[in-house]
């Protein structure tokens, strides 16, 4: 899978990641004391809805397309639809995201291997002291960079899906990760698709030494077709309010994107917690 971003900004599966990035934002500024978020696999951090890329493929028209375009989202909803619409035909990234809700005390870190996305990243976050990019590998900074000096805030796992083993690589950088920052939150982005990978994935995390991990999927056509058939996320030390608020929008989004094909889940892959369905 070639995943990059500039063909697929605002499409679902960004939907529900920078959804549940928002609302874990948002909880952490529920306390005064600042936060460090690091992104491992930043990109560019702002999206052309109307360039080459996003215009060619045309899958935001069925992510945040459809969500802007329903009528009375639910209140839960609010911040993310703030941020991700505040600009006409472009689709902040993960990086800017973050920053549109960070406070003067917090810090950001962006990690990008691409030197032109890189270089990008560079000239969006210019002069904004709370940011720094790195160029390198995002899997090493989870080392690198781990544990802040914060000791609260959040990781943002979003690989690119490129490599051979990019699943392998996934798994042993989380658990890298979490070993140098246990109490952190980690929100770990995948696809979901055909051939059962996902599947393995988080049979491969129930498994693991790992605290407790909440799955978050948002399918929107069945997985036997080809392409993407959803995104979904594994949150470790999620949000105590997060499975709750997922209850109540997962649903919406569902109806706003997908209504005919559409599904969602919740389950605990590390606790002795309930699988939740619609």
């Amino acid at each position: 899978m070639n995943y990059r971003h500039a063909y697929h900004a605002g499409n679902v599966a960004d939907v529900v990641k920078h959804l549940v990035l928002v609302l874990t934002i948002l909880h952490l500024k529920s306390k005064d004391a600042p936060f460090f978020m690091l992104d491992t696999h930043a990109g560019i951090g702002s999206y052309d809805l109307t360039a080459d890329e996003a215009s060619r493929t045309g899958e935001w028209r069925n992510g945040i397309g459809k969500v802007l375009a329903a009528a009375e989202p639910p209140p839960g909803l609010s911040a993310y639809l703030a941020v991700a619409g505040a600009e006409p035909g472009r689709y902040p990234g993960s990086p800017a995201l973050a920053r549109a809700l960070m406070r003067p005390s917090d810090r950001l870190a962006l990690v990008e291997l691409h030197p032109q996305d890189c270089a990008s990243l560079r000239r969006l976050f210019a002069g904004d002291s709370r940011v720094g990019v790195h160029f390198g590998d995002g899997y090493a900074a989870l080392k690198s960079l781990l544990p802040p000096p914060e000791r609260r805030g959040l990781v943002l796992i979003d690989p690119p899906f490129e490599a051979a083993d990019e699943w392998d690589r996934l798994l042993a950088g989380l658990r890298r990760g979490v070993e140098r920052w246990r109490n952190g939150t980690f929100l770990v982005w995948y696809p979901l698709k055909a051939g059962g990978a996902d599947e393995r994935f988080r049979a491969e995390l129930a498994m693991s030494d790992l605290p407790p991990t909440l799955g978050v999927e948002l399918i929107t056509r069945p997985r036997s077709g080809p392409g993407l058939a959803g995104g979904a996320l594994a949150v470790v030390n999620p949000p105590w309010v997060l499975e709750d608020q997922l209850r109540r929008l997962l649903p919406w989004l569902v109806q706003a994107m997908a209504p005919e094909t559409g599904d969602w889940r919740l389950e605990w892959l590390v606790a002795e917690r309930p699988v939740t369905r619609n």
